[in-house]
């Protein structure tokens, strides 16, 4: 076995590992620093499809997990951090409004772009080259009850939104359709 293989099976059992210590004992306050890594390492290893479920979405306020034998668990979120999942696309998007880590797929697969989000007093929250998931998402992480301005771009290419997070705001964002920028 090689070393690239060693380390992709450590990777997994590392990730089964923490799922399984989730879904035995699902945290339903995600009240200290760990909790909140578990939660994120949960969405983001659902994200680059690392681990499957029958389903898994994500709301406003906690993620939902349905697996083969149809038994539901449900995680809660941070108190003070939101997520957003946002496909941006050239050609081709779906409607959605709640994200779902197994079913929702875009169109730009593993491609960098350009994310810049403030909040309205001009605060930046996000500046940086991203690479989209194998779902052709970017997840985001950013404080509750805000709203902001978001840009994404990519060679020349540009999208320019507004999206908010309070309670039972969308946790998906398909409308970004990338235009060559006047």
């Amino acid at each position: 076995m090689n070393k690239r293989n060693i380390f992709l099976l450590l990777g997994l059992v590392v990730s089964m590992l923490a799922i399984f210590f989730l879904v035995v004992d699902p945290k339903q306050n995600v009240t200290n620093e760990s909790d909140v890594e578990d939660i994120k390492q949960l969405v983001s290893d659902y994200s680059s499809r690392s681990i499957t479920s029958k389903s898994a979405s994500i709301t406003s306020h906690e993620i939902i997990v349905t697996d083969n034998n149809d038994n539901k668990t449900t995680y809660e979120l941070p108190k003070d951090e939101y997520f957003v999942s946002i496909a941006p696309y050239v050609d081709n998007t779906h409607p959605c409004e709640i994200h779902s880590l197994t079913g929702c797929q875009g169109e730009m697969v593993g491609e960098k772009v350009d994310v810049y989000i403030e909040d309205l007093d001009g605060n930046v929250i996000v500046d940086k080259s991203m690479t989209t998931e194998s779902n052709g998402f970017i997840d985001l992480w950013v404080p509750r009850d805000q709203k902001y301005k978001i840009t994404i771009s990519q060679n020349g290419k540009v999208s320019e939104s507004e999206f908010t997070t309070f309670e039972d705001d969308n946790t998906c964002i398909t409308t970004m359709q990338l235009k060559e920028s006047i």
